[in-house]
């Protein structure tokens, strides 16, 4: 199974992963072993490649920690604080692919 899976490219086993359960740009970076910036930039990828399957990308949005505040402009990169708050306690965005 292992040799299988070295024959996909980083952004296909990104996709599969995302599959099987939600992750932030941050958990797939460090999954794979590439820059956060890239993660994100397979996740829009993967995105795009989606649009004429029956498949979509999710996304939960960034959440301020301490208000809950939910409702961020960009929803593929994590403020670096909450807007209405201004706590730097923010999760990341999570992707999974339905």
């Amino acid at each position: 199974m292992r040799e299988a899976k070295s024959s996909q490219t980083t952004r296909q086993r990104v996709a599969d992963r995302l599959r099987t359960e939600a992750m932030a740009a941050g958990a797939i970076a460090r999954e794979f072993e590439v820059e956060t910036s890239t993660a994100v930039s397979h996740v829009e990828h993967i995105a795009r490649s989606l649009e004429h399957t029956d498949e979509e990308l999710l996304v939960a949005p960034p959440t301020c920690r301490d208000c809950g505040f939910d409702d961020f402009d960009d929803l593929l990169n994590r403020p670096g604080r909450c807007p209405e708050c201004k706590s730097e306690s923010v999760e990341e965005p999570a992707f999974r692919i339905d």
